[in-house]
C-alpha cells in the first residue's frame, strides 16, 4: 500500500517544475558556445573571436559600430572586426556579443521589444560607469549583469498574456519587494528565470546570482552572501534611480526601498551618491 502511495506521489509532478518547463527558454547560441570555448583558453586569440563573429555580418557590424561609438572613446577608428576587438578588449567584446545575441533569441522567439532593450542598455552603460568610478567589478560582468538584469520580463510576457498587468502593478508598488507579486499571481519571477537563461547560457555565477537578488535588498546586508553579488546589486539600484531621472521621474520606488542600504554597501554618502547620479544624467545625455 504504501508502495503504491510512493509511486503515485512521484506520477505527480511538481507543479513548479511543470510551470518552469513551460516558460520557453532560448537555448545558448552556437556562437556563444564557440565564443565561450575561446575565451576559456589560457590565451584567447582575438583572430579566432573574429573569425568566430565574422560568421555573422549582423555581429560584425554591431560589434564594429560599438567599438566606434563615443562611449568608449575611440581616438581611432576600428576598420575591421579584428581591430574592434582590440580596442575593445575580448572580456569586453564577448559580453557586447552576449548581449546582441540575447536581442536576436529573443526577437526570434516572437519579442519585440525596443524600449525594453532601450532601457537594458542604459542600465547595463550605468552599471559599467558606476562600477568603473566605484572600482568594484569588471566592465565585462558589469556589462552583462546589466543587459541580463531584466532579461526573464519579456519570458513571462511570452508565456502569460497578463503578466504586462503583474509587471505594471509590482513596478507601482512602493511597500513590498517587486518579485513577491509575480510569485503570488505566476508562481514565478523574473528574476528566478533570467537567473535560469544566465546559468543556461553559461555567463557567470556572479551575474546569474546577481540577477536572482537583484529585488532582494536584505542580500545587501548579508555578510554570508559573495561581496561581487551585493555590489552588483547595489550598483542596479543606482543605474535604476539614475534611468527614472533621466525619464524626467523624481522619484525612484525601488531607489526608496533599497538606496539607503545600496549606498551604505557602496560606502557612499548622499552627497557622493547624488554627484554619481548627476555624472550618470550627463553620460546619458552625451549617448543621444
Amino acid at each position: 500500500m504504501m508502495k503504491a502511495a510512493a509511486q503515485k506521489q512521484a506520477v505527480q509532478e511538481d507543479p513548479v517544475d511543470a510551470l518552469m518547463r513551460s516558460i520557453r527558454i532560448p537555448p545558448r547560441p552556437s556562437l556563444l558556445v564557440d565564443l565561450q570555448r575561446e575565451l576559456a583558453e589560457d590565451d584567447p586569440s582575438p583572430r579566432r573571436i573574429a573569425r568566430i563573429i565574422a560568421n555573422d555580418v549582423g555581429m560584425s557590424g554591431a560589434l564594429l559600430k560599438l567599438a566606434n561609438s563615443p562611449f568608449y572613446g575611440a581616438a581611432r577608428k576600428a576598420k575591421s572586426v579584428e581591430q574592434g576587438i582590440n580596442f575593445l578588449g575580448v572580456n569586453q567584446c564577448s559580453a557586447m556579443m552576449t548581449g546582441l545575441l540575447a536581442r536576436q533569441a529573443l526577437e526570434a522567439e516572437g519579442v519585440e521589444l525596443n524600449n525594453f532593450w532601450d532601457v537594458s542598455a542604459k542600465r547595463a552603460r550605468a552599471v559599467v560607469f558606476t562600477s568603473r568610478k566605484l572600482r568594484i567589478a569588471p566592465p565585462d560582468i558589469a556589462h552583462t549583469f546589466g543587459l541580463f538584469c531584466d532579461i526573464g520580463v519579456p519570458l513571462l510576457m511570452n508565456r502569460f498574456p497578463d503578466y504586462v498587468n503583474t509587471y505594471a502593478a509590482a513596478a507601482n508598488d512602493a511597500h513590498n519587494c517587486f518579485t513577491s507579486l509575480e510569485d503570488a499571481r505566476h508562481q514565478t519571477n523574473h528574476a528566478a528565470i533570467g537567473c535560469l537563461l544566465a546559468r543556461n547560457w553559461g555567463l557567470s555565477s556572479d551575474v546569474s546570482w546577481a540577477i536572482l537578488h537583484h529585488h532582494d535588498y536584505s542580500v545587501l546586508t548579508d555578510t554570508s552572501t559573495d561581496e561581487a553579488i551585493r555590489s552588483l546589486v547595489a550598483l542596479s539600484l543606482l543605474a535604476e534611480k539614475g534611468i527614472q531621472r533621466y525619464h524626467g521621474n523624481s522619484t525612484s520606488l525601488e531607489w526608496d526601498k533599497g538606496g539607503e542600504l545600496a549606498c551604505q554597501h557602496l560606502g557612499l554618502s548622499q552627497e557622493e551618491a547624488a554627484d554619481l547620479l548627476d555624472e550618470l544624467h550627463e553620460m546619458f545625455d552625451t549617448d543621444h
